[in-house]
């Protein structure tokens, strides 16, 4: 599934709930039934720097797709974080680059947020954008590797404009 198809599934899914509070409550739910990052996941290399919450997250690249993981100690910022995670694991750098997460707004989800959650949404994207920047400039079609390299993600420190 590309993700203009996955786009038409979790809207239609998001907007038969009756309003953005019962949306985002949705998504706590399918949060907590979402497995804890391992230990190894939860480092201080992988924390976003900024949110309230403590909020990990870990990019990966395999066979060319971008995969992302996330875990947080607030359940709302799971939530809100593994939506855009799970949206985007599994996709070409490029489809993810052309495909920015615009489409939440409508929904009504960020509404109820505090303005600190609402910038960790923003961090995350941009986590995702800046390690498909970076996948894609490193590719097999553009530089001759193989299909299975690791990219780091951006540090910790690295600035981040929502």
């Amino acid at each position: 599934m590309n993700l203009a198809e996955k786009q038409v599934e979790i809207t239609s899914q998001l907007a038969a709930l009756k309003n953005g509070q019962d949306r985002l409550a949705f998504l706590v739910e399918k949060a907590k039934q979402h497995p804890p990052l391992a230990p190894a996941g939860r480092v201080d290399a992988n924390l976003i720097p900024g949110c309230l919450a403590k909020l990990w997250f870990v990019p990966q690249l395999g066979d060319g797709k971008c995969f992302f993981a996330c875990d947080s100690d607030s359940l709302v910022v799971k939530a809100i974080a593994g939506l855009l995670c799970e949206f985007y694991s599994g996709h070409a750098p490029a489809e993810i680059l052309a495909h920015d997460p615009g489409f939440l707004a409508p929904l009504g989800i960020t509404q109820h947020l505090t303005p600190n959650r609402r910038n960790a949404l923003s961090k995350v994207w941009e986590r995702i954008r800046q390690f498909a920047v970076a996948a894609e400039h490193r590719s097999p079609r553009r530089r001759g590797l193989g299909n299975d390299k690791q990219i780091a993600g951006p540090a910790a420190g690295a600035p981040i404009r929502p």
